[in-house]
């Protein structure tokens, strides 16, 4: 496991579990929403973002987090390990106003300078419809890449055995 790609729902807790994944097997990681966003919540061209997705790629052992799915796929084809988290939508947007509650009027530590964390409809919007627009086309993209080895979590039970799993494998 040298190159992991974290994917799910905005408050899934890929963040989370790329701190823990980090310091498990002494991995550095790659917060995709601090790399794609600029100061003011401003997006970068389409041609700089690719390039610079593909430096990061570049690297040879990363965990790289969060979905942007117009590059999941050659995120996906670089990886040596995929994570989907697919939690629960009450638990994901629970969290994600927990967030904004936490962090506000700061940017969060895995985010970019220059983006305060705010309350957005829009956003929330997202999450709470993420189960039925985004978790297919995730699945849809994975049967892509059947020699990756793929982790779906669904609870905190199974998240839980998985990093189990992976402190006893990295003693």
């Amino acid at each position: 496991m040298q190159r992991v790609a974290i994917v799910g729902s905005s408050g899934a807790g890929k963040t989370t579990l790329s701190l823990k994944l980090s310091h498990l097997l002494d991995l550095p990681i790659i917060h995709l929403d601090a790399e794609y966003w600029q100061p003011g919540w401003t997006q970068p061209p389409s041609e700089v973002w690719l390039e610079r997705q593909k430096q990061l790629l570049a690297a040879e052992r990363w965990i790289i987090d969060g979905n942007y799915g117009g590059t999941m796929d050659t995120r996906f084809a670089a990886a040596d390990t995929i994570i989907f988290l697919d939690f629960p939508r009450l638990l994901c947007t629970w969290r994600v106003l927990k967030r904004v509650l936490e962090y506000r009027p700061g940017a969060r530590p895995d985010m970019a300078d220059g983006c305060d964390e705010r309350f957005d409809l829009s956003f929330i919007n997202y999450v709470w419809t993420f189960p039925e627009k985004h978790r297919p086309r995730i699945f849809e993209r994975l049967k892509d890449y059947p020699d990756k080895t793929l982790y779906h979590l669904r609870t905190a039970t199974e998240l839980g055995g998985f990093l189990e799993e992976i402190k006893a494998i990295s003693s």
